[in-house]
């Protein structure tokens, strides 16, 4: 059945009562498929001496312009001082532009730059490129099942982020 009580289509499994078995090489799959995922953007930004930390910031900062440092450290889940450094390295290599809240002076609020653009095009480009052709792949129903799994293993709070973005953005 379609609804996840019968047998998968695949495997004849019975997705409701996987072994602890099943559910290691699940974890497994997670953890080299964002090995993957990772992989091309982390050969653009070796380059830069940035990392993962970088790519996440820039990609946060293009999908909600003008979002606070505040925002960003809840999205992220990463220490004031860890941000901090992550974004005078990017703010000093003219990626982001911080600028002073209107409204509260003590806000910061963060924009990418045409060069933050286009750094953050070119990773992102990366990544569409294989989730396209892993998607294309899967079919419309396994991606529609991904993405279910996917916000069902996030914690509250960050569904709420989530669902935040995809509202706000396309």
């Amino acid at each position: 059945m379609a609804d996840g009580r019968g047998p998968s289509s695949h495997t004849g499994e019975n997705l409701l009562f996987l072994t602890d078995e099943q559910l290691r090489q699940g974890i497994e799959a997670m953890f080299f498929a964002y090995r993957g995922f990772t992989a091309d953007p982390d050969k653009i930004l070796v380059d830069m001496a940035y990392g993962r930390a970088h790519h996440r910031a820039i990609h946060f900062i293009n999908r909600a312009p003008g979002t606070t440092v505040n925002n960003l450290l809840g999205i992220l889940g990463v220490t004031k001082q860890s941000l901090n450094r992550v974004l005078r390295t990017l703010i000093a290599d003219g990626l982001v532009k911080s600028q002073v809240g209107k409204a509260d002076k003590r806000e910061r609020h963060l924009y990418l730059t045409d060069a933050g653009r286009a750094l953050e095009q070119t990773l992102s480009d990366a990544q569409r490129m294989r989730m396209r052709s892993a998607f294309r792949d899967a079919g419309p129903e396994a991606v529609a099942g991904f993405r279910t799994v996917l916000e069902a293993m996030m914690d509250p709070e960050m569904h709420h982020c989530y669902t935040r973005l995809k509202e706000n953005g396309a």
